[in-house]
Order: C-alpha cells, then sequence, then structure tokens
C-alpha cells in the first residue's frame, strides 16, 4: 500500500521508494518541465530529455581514467551508480550554437529581428555537486555582471534543479579537494541520496527550497528514521575518501603569478595537442565566438554566438597573427586563467573538480599533476609582469 502525502518542509529529510521515482518526473512533466537527465547512448551516459524512469541508465556504472572511459554493467540496479560523462549540464544553459538575431532586407531598409528568449521549463535530475557549484559559476559570468545575458537568465529562471548525492567516486574525480563535493551544500530544489542496502532500494530525500519542498510533498514519502539518514550520510563521506585524486589549492593564485616561466609549460607543451577537448567537456568554459552568415541574395543574414576555446589559434587572433601562437602558451592561459585570474575576475575558482578535463584529454594530461609538478619543481622561474597577466 502506498503511503499518503507527507507534508514537507524545506531541509527535511524523508524516503522516497526507487520505485516511485518516477511519480517526481511525471510531476514535474504535468507542470509544464521537459525534464532531463541521464541515459546511456553510444557507450556512455549523456543528459536527454527522460520520458520516464525507465530512461535513466539502471545498473551502468562508469570506469574512468586519464584518457580513458568505459560503462560497464553494476551487480545491482542503481540508476545514479556512475560518477559523471562527457556531457554538462551547461550546454542546456549556454548552448553550444546560440542565434542572437536575424537580419532582412526590406527594401532600402534592413529590418534587425532579434531573438527571443526562450520559454520552455526545465527539470535538471541527476546534477552532482560538483555540477551544481558549475551552474553557480555560470550563474556569476552570465548573470553577476553589469551585462545580463537575457538568454542565459531566461533559460535559468525557469530551471528545476535536482541534484543527487555522489555514492560513487570516478577515477578523475578530485571534487571533494575543491570543497565542491561530493554532497551538495546549496542550489537545488530537490537532493536526492540514492540507499541500496539490505535489499531496499530508496532515496533519501531533501527540499532545498520552497517549491521543492512542494514537489516533494506530492509524492508518497516516508519519514526517514535516524538509522536510515545515517546511512545516506555514511555513503557518501565513504565516497569523498575514496576519491584517489586531490588538488591542494593552499596560494593557488600565488603559485601561477609566480611561476609564469616555469619548465613546466615547456612539458605539458609537448604532450598537448590542442584539441579543445578540455574545454569542451567543461561545465564552466563559456568562450565563445561571433558568426555572421548571409544567403546568395543579399536579402537575408544571421548572428550565431557558438562555443570557441582558448585552445585555438584563430581565438586570440589579432591584427599581425595569433597572441598566443604556441601550445605553452595556450594551455598555461587556460590552466592559469581556470585556476587563478578566474579569482580576480569573479571571486570563485573556476575548476569544481569533476575531472572531465583528465578524461577526455586524449593525452591523459592531469591538471592536479600540473598543479603538483608547480609546487614540487624547484624555484620559481619567473612570475609575469604585474603577477596575473599572460603573454604567448
Amino acid at each position: 500500500m502506498k503511503s499518503a502525502p507527507l507534508a514537507v518542509k524545506r531541509s527535511d529529510k524523508a524516503v522516497l521508494q526507487a520505485e516511485d521515482l518516477d511519480m517526481l518526473i511525471q510531476n514535474l512533466r504535468k507542470r509544464g518541465h521537459q525534464v532531463i537527465g541521464p541515459t546511456r547512448r553510444e557507450g556512455a551516459i549523456v543528459y536527454e530529455e527522460l520520458a520516464s524512469a525507465q530512461n535513466l541508465p539502471a545498473g551502468w556504472t562508469d570506469e574512468q581514467d586519464g584518457g580513458t572511459y568505459r560503462l560497464k554493467r553494476r551487480t545491482d540496479g542503481a540508476l545514479f551508480g556512475y560518477a559523471v560523462g562527457p556531457h554538462s549540464w551547461k550546454e542546456f544553459v549556454h548552448p553550444p550554437a546560440q542565434r542572437l538575431y536575424r537580419a532582412r532586407r526590406n527594401g532600402k531598409q534592413v529590418e534587425f529581428l532579434p531573438e527571443t528568449p526562450p520559454a520552455a521549463k526545465c527539470a535538471f535530475l541527476g546534477v552532482r555537486a560538483c555540477e551544481l557549484n558549475a551552474i553557480a559559476i555560470q550563474d556569476r559570468v552570465f548573470l553577476g555582471g553589469p551585462v545580463v545575458d537575457p538568454g542565459y537568465q531566461s533559460r535559468r529562471q525557469q530551471l528545476f534543479l535536482i541534484a543527487v548525492n555522489c555514492t560513487v567516486a570516478g577515477g578523475t574525480c578530485f571534487c571533494a579537494s575543491m570543497n565542491t563535493g561530493p554532497k551538495a551544500a546549496s542550489g537545488y530544489d530537490v537532493a536526492l541520496t540514492e540507499v541500496m542496502e539490505s535489499g531496499r532500494h530508496y532515496f533519501m530525500t531533501e527540499a532545498g527550497t520552497d517549491r521543492g519542498a512542494e514537489v516533494l510533498s506530492q509524492l508518497p514519502l516516508q519519514r526517514a528514521t535516524s538509522r536510515q539518514e545515517q546511512i545516506a550520510a555514511d555513503m557518501v563521506s565513504q565516497t569523498a575518501r575514496r576519491m584517489a585524486r586531490q588538488m591542494d589549492t593552499t596560494g593557488i593564485e600565488e603559485l601561477f603569478y609566480r611561476n609564469y616561466e616555469h619548465p613546466r609549460w615547456d612539458d605539458v607543451a609537448k604532450r598537448c595537442l590542442t584539441c579543445a577537448n578540455c574545454t569542451l567537456v567543461c561545465p564552466t568554459c563559456f568562450c565563445t565566438t561571433v558568426e555572421d552568415t548571409a544567403d546568395l541574395t543579399g536579402q537575408h543574414a544571421e548572428r550565431w554566438r557558438k562555443w570557441d576555446s582558448c585552445f585555438t589559434l584563430d581565438f586570440s587572433y589579432i591584427a599581425g597573427g595569433s597572441v598566443r601562437s604556441s601550445s605553452r602558451a595556450r594551455y598555461r592561459q587556460w590552466l592559469t586563467h581556470k585556476l587563478a585570474t578566474w579569482m580576480d575576475q569573479f571571486g570563485t575558482s573556476g575548476c569544481v573538480g569533476c575531472g572531465r578535463c583528465i578524461t577526455w584529454c586524449p593525452a591523459a594530461i592531469d591538471l592536479t599533476e600540473e598543479v603538483r609538478a608547480l609546487r614540487e619543481g624547484g624555484p620559481a622561474r619567473g612570475a609575469a609582469p604585474t603577477g596575473k597577466e599572460t603573454k604567448p
């Protein structure tokens, strides 16, 4: 017999049976949300629209290391028993390609037709703690400055976030050392912790907002016992202890500013392919370029914004050539910006410890190792002129 709906308040802990998770998805769909979550496709776990809980990657996990990603079967039916895949939520709030406006010739006049901000409501299911922090960083970039991105703002305002606390440590994860996981601390409407013990399969739920509490109140929840709460908390704590990688962030800004000419940049340049994989899978990288297109009649034109990467030669091209012509300069620019100058711009690190850049680097370059090498590689080899500038 199903339990009657339980009145839920913010921060209340309650139990949702795994068999009832689909009710959460259908509840959100009825409220007009497009529910996007993890599913298995083409040998990876990616984010796509979900019609039901049947689309979730039940019984699958991932093996990750530098330049390595493989899915394999679990011995149970866990729905979120993996780390993170190649996709990040960034693509849904900051799309890879976005039309900014259209223009058409009307006699001797040119009429500009700006794009209307999207109106679709989305719910993200399965957002990890590191990814919540990545979304918060994107908020600072697109909403926190003097100029607000209207498209991002429209998508973000209509977003419902369902976090899932990690009970599996990926081979390249290091969020614990970045204080961004594995437990979601804030930024969610609903948080779930998947528990499988003694033949039972359930989710510990918690509302992070009033609207999250409202959604949970429509589900057949049971009050959590202290034992159930402890089991869920222990699973997340064990995940933090199992992470094989970590990054020492003590004084990391000055570490980069002091080592502008360190020989380690030459070492990594020999391995880096400047393929831009790291920036494309990163949940916080936001660089874009703008392209104008026109039809052959000259009557219609469009302006598009598309993802770009600081690893490309064209990214820093100005009259006379590229400012960063070497792979050494481009890798140094990316890592220094990500871990140091980003703090000057936005008051936070640009890295959340998800490990995607390590997993999806064909050369298996590990930024945690690069930071460690700068710390252990002897005396500094020349600081940037002002301590915060970069050059080729």
